[in-house]
């Protein structure tokens, strides 16, 4: 099998009734599975109900995010790995353009589609837009997303172009690639996973692209929303852990005493509007503090960390809040190191 397109699903059986026939319709070159996390609704009689033919990996339990993925595609023998989440309507021809550009270029190792707003679908959507970014203090942005803010889709973004990170709600990888750096870091559980693993492929020399050819359209937020204090802790804890086992070393002291320094900004930035959004800053903290032994062995183990492409050298925290920039398009380019 070259492609399997494998949708990853937990208690999500409204997702699947409404977005599954179009994926199946629109990916006629791929095998479509469903990975199922151990759901507790009706989600996988409905499926061998509705679906016969489809091919169903039940789990034995809901891991999160990134075991849900690792447990089904070891099971699954394909050239590529298409990890979609269950809330994405594709459009025709959406597989095509990335596997042909995958094809052409073995170091290619991860791309991404267009992501657009399933509900504002002039608008790019905030889960990968096209294509993602990290600033030197390891803080997450899109081509069309700064934090909060997304911008019209006017083909600005229509280039290909090398990212730093290619999102998972719909993330085409190289299986080899896949199983060579050992999958999804389990221990994130959900969020910030995938720009671990783009970092882990960039410091193996792999690059990570994007590809405007190719475009769906993403509800989001359909596990957690986005205001939310489970996903703050999950955020911060697992960003600090991307960065401590990514860096070089050289970079290690000085980002570090500056993500303190604005995360205790941002902490007493919730206090004006959630006292629970405040202390999952500080448990995020404790529990990457109780990781570290953890993290340092697979620090050890990774590829070696090293100066790589596409991180902005400026602060995007100082150039959103402080300078007001709100557009990808309004960033120096040549600050993109």
């Amino acid at each position: 099998m070259k492609t399997a397109v494998v949708i990853l699903n937990w208690n999500g059986r409204k997702f699947l009734e409404q977005f599954l026939p179009n994926v199946i319709e629109n990916s006629p070159e791929a095998e479509v599975i469903v990975a199922d996390n151990a759901s507790t609704d009706d989600s996988v009689e409905f499926l061998k109900q509705n679906f016969p033919q489809l091919r169903i990996i039940i789990n034995n339990s809901n891991g999160g995010f990134s075991k849900g993925y690792n447990d089904a595609l070891a099971q699954i023998d394909a050239e590529y790995f298409v990890l979609l989440n269950s809330d994405i309507e594709v459009t025709p021809n959406w597989i095509s353009p990335i596997i042909q550009m995958m094809d052409n270029d073995p170091q290619i190792a991860v791309c991404q589609p267009k992501i657009l707003s399933y509900f504002e679908r002039h608008k790019f959507e905030y889960a990968g837009a096209a294509g993602g970014f990290i600033d030197r203090f390891g803080y997450p942005f899109c081509r069309g997303r700064l934090f909060q803010d997304l911008e019209d889709d006017h083909g600005q973004y229509d280039d290909v172009c090398e990212v730093f990170w290619a999102t998972g709600a719909a993330m085409f990888v190289r299986a080899d690639v896949y199983k060579q750096l050992g999958g999804l870091d389990e221990d994130f559980f959900a969020h910030m996973e995938e720009i671990d693993f783009c970092w882990r492929a960039k410091n193996a020399n792999y690059k990570i692209m994007y590809c405007p050819q190719s475009s769906v359209y993403h509800i989001g937020g359909g596990t957690l929303p986005k205001s939310s204090s489970r996903k703050t802790y999950l955020n911060f804890r697992n960003n600090l852990s991307l960065l401590y086992k990514n860096l070089p070393t050289k970079d290690m002291l000085p980002v570090f005493t500056f993500r303190v320094l604005f995360d205790v900004v941002a902490s007493l930035s919730f206090l004006t509007h959630s006292l629970d959004e405040f202390r999952a800053v500080f448990r995020a903290y404790r529990h990457f503090i109780r990781m570290f032994p953890k993290n340092r062995d697979k620090r050890h183990s990774a590829p070696k960390q090293h100066p790589v492409s596409r991180i902005y050298s400026p602060s995007i925290v100082w150039d959103y809040y402080v300078f007001g920039k709100k557009k990808f398009s309004e960033l120096r380019q040549a600050d993109f190191q």
